[in-house]
């Protein structure tokens, strides 16, 4: 990968180990000079990516971050922002795009990783197979009543619902609030999960129905899957089918409800 001055990079890096980190974001941190993000991101990824200048803020400092990066990149140098996850999902690439207008033009290139949708979806299972709603509860940016309207519209027409940002210290009760509007449309019984720390240390995750996830606690490292009318428990695996129609075995002996195993090897 080959730098350019005047060329700002947008990493996601994806959950935090580096194995979620995508051969792309790899390089690209690799041969940057300065790697600017959230004070926490910026401690996963110096575990990994060592002798760079790093910068870093706390929440809600976004703005003063990205423009950081803009004018170091101005000055000629190989800068990165990192965002966990994937960039561009409740990151900070439009940022990025909205703020460089008031700059003189330079080269920006977003790279992305592996969201939490698709990281937590592969250690339950196969939830989001077929038609999905990424949401994100936290309400800093967006209006309650508009991710209300989200969250009735997409239980409404049946889809299956990821869940960012589902609780904090001052949000303590609204995932409580979101599975009670979606439970209007969607039964008792629907076959929900979720994923903490995904792909970090204490990596925990459990499936579960929907009257039992609405009571249950989370924090904001945690990522939620509720599924649609179709979704089955399958062997402890949350699974959504995409629709194939599948022949019966009539010679198999196994339960058709269980996975068998070929010993005979």
């Amino acid at each position: 990968m080959q730098w350019c001055q005047m060329k700002l990079y947008i990493i996601g890096f994806g959950a935090g180990n580096y194995q979620y980190m995508t051969m792309q974001a790899k390089e690209a941190l690799e041969d940057s000079e300065v790697i600017v993000g959230y004070s926490v991101y910026v401690e996963l990824v110096q575990k990994y990516i060592e002798n760079k200048e790093y910068y870093s803020t706390s929440m809600k400092k976004e703005e003063e971050r990205c423009r950081w990066a803009i004018e170091k990149t101005l000055q000629g140098k190989k800068v990165a922002i990192i965002c966990s996850g994937d960039s561009g999902v409740y990151g900070l690439a439009s940022l990025v795009y909205e703020l460089a207008v008031e700059y003189e033009p330079f080269e920006i290139e977003v790279i992305s990783g592996v969201t939490a949708a698709l990281s937590g979806g592969a250690v339950l299972g196969a939830p989001l197979t077929h038609d999905f709603a990424v949401i994100s509860l936290s309400d800093l940016l967006t209006p309650w009543d508009l991710i209300e309207k989200r969250l009735q519209c997409s239980a409404m027409c049946d889809m299956v619902i990821c869940l960012y940002n589902p609780s904090s210290k001052k949000r303590f009760d609204y995932l409580k609030k979101a599975c009670e509007i979606i439970l209007k449309y969607r039964k008792k019984e629907t076959v929900c999960g979720y994923v903490r720390n995904i792909g970090r240390e204490g990596e925990s995750s459990q499936i579960m129905n929907l009257v039992d996830l609405k009571e249950l606690s989370v924090d904001m490292f945690t990522t939620v899957f509720i599924g649609n009318s179709t979704t089955k428990n399958l062997n402890n695996k949350m699974v959504t089918p995409r629709g194939y129609k599948i022949t019966p075995d009539l010679h198999r002996k196994t339960d058709p409800g269980k996975a068998s195993i070929n010993t005979d090897l």
